[in-house]
């Protein structure tokens, strides 16, 4: 998250940040959803970012606040929660995009083949409904299993307030 927030600043794609690092863009991948970064990644991203190797590897609760300086790389939760959202839109446009050019070539393809019985009609109903039931999660259009919820259901097992 620190890495994805310190690129988010810049305004750097994955792509651009793997080029400045010498890193791989799945390993960049990888370090911003959390996994174990080597030292040597580490070092590399900390020399793109003009931080220390420390303000990378602590994680964002543990980041002093008082030095601006070092308060760079620290996530705050609305932050966190932002940049979760943001990816889930993006992964929502990502899903849609690759959903119509597959209903695109599956209707051409439908139109090649057997132009009498047009089949395409059922992949693209699944599509389209995956896209609806995604966007329902991604913009909680209804949210049944939010957190109001979750604090319900958890009060309710506890036998008390939260």
């Amino acid at each position: 998250m620190i890495v994805r927030k310190l690129r988010l600043q810049r305004g750097w794609s994955q792509e651009q940040l793997s080029q400045f690092s010498g890193l791989s863009v799945r390993t960049i991948q990888r370090i911003e959803q959390g996994k174990t970064a080597g030292l040597e990644s580490l070092k590399s991203l900390a020399a793109v970012f003009e931080v220390d190797v420390q303000d990378l590897q602590k994680p964002a609760k543990e980041q002093p606040m008082n030095n601006p300086s070092e308060a760079t790389a620290s996530l705050s939760t609305d932050e966190q929660e932002a940049i979760e959202q943001v990816k889930d839109v993006k992964d929502f446009y990502t899903h849609t995009v690759t959903s119509i050019c597959m209903i695109t070539f599956l209707f051409i393809l439908n139109y090649m083949i057997s132009p009498g019985y047009i089949w395409a009609w059922w992949a693209a109903l699944g599509m389209g409904l995956s896209i609806v039931f995604h966007a329902i999660q991604v913009f909680e259009v209804v949210n049944l299993f939010g957190p109001d919820w979750e604090r319900k259901q958890v009060e309710k097992r506890l036998g008390r307030k939260l």
